[in-house]
């Protein structure tokens, strides 16, 4: 009996370690919005990512019914000329965040199932490395809502690759 219970306590205890590294973590994703454009222009999403989390994850992907294309995409200064160009993932480390906002990170819409009016709802479900999906409600904005330091870019050339 003792050696039953010696064989069970051993067994309990290698096995925590297992289950608390299977856990996944704890992503949330708040403040997501879609920026309103003219008919079937391209348009931005942005949001916050935060992670809870002890190890880092990964954003790999996005889905949602309201567009034909959702990709992750990033804004970068060369020379004097903004230019978009697509990432495969974005790294939200344990216990941190990131801000997917106008200049920077953001979700390239293309393709809208339906015409955009501010005030919408559109569900999106964010992908992440280890498996986790959070879909988030994502209200429609007008182009107003772009921040002083996206609009501020505009004002340059862009470019835009894949």
């Amino acid at each position: 009996m003792k050696s039953l219970h010696k064989a069970l306590l051993f067994a309990a205890m290698c096995s925590a370690p297992l289950a608390a590294q299977a856990a996944p973590a704890a992503v949330a994703v708040s403040d997501c919005w879609i920026r309103s454009l003219p008919e079937n222009l391209p348009s931005g999403g942005y949001f916050k990512m935060t992670n809870s989390g002890g190890q880092e994850v990964a954003l790999t992907g996005v889905q949602t019914d309201a567009f034909g294309m959702a990709m992750l995409h990033q804004t970068q200064e060369k020379n004097g000329m903004s230019t978009m160009a697509m990432v495969k993932q974005v790294a939200v480390p344990a216990h941190g965040s990131v801000n997917f906002a106008p200049g920077g990170y953001h979700i390239m819409l293309e393709k809208p199932s339906k015409p955009l009016a501010p005030g919408m709802s559109l569900p999106v479900t964010f992908v992440f490395s280890n498996g986790q999906k959070v879909t988030a409600a994502c209200e429609v904005k007008s182009a107003g809502a772009m921040s002083g330091s996206m609009s501020g870019k505009m004002s340059g050339s862009m470019s835009h690759s894949h």
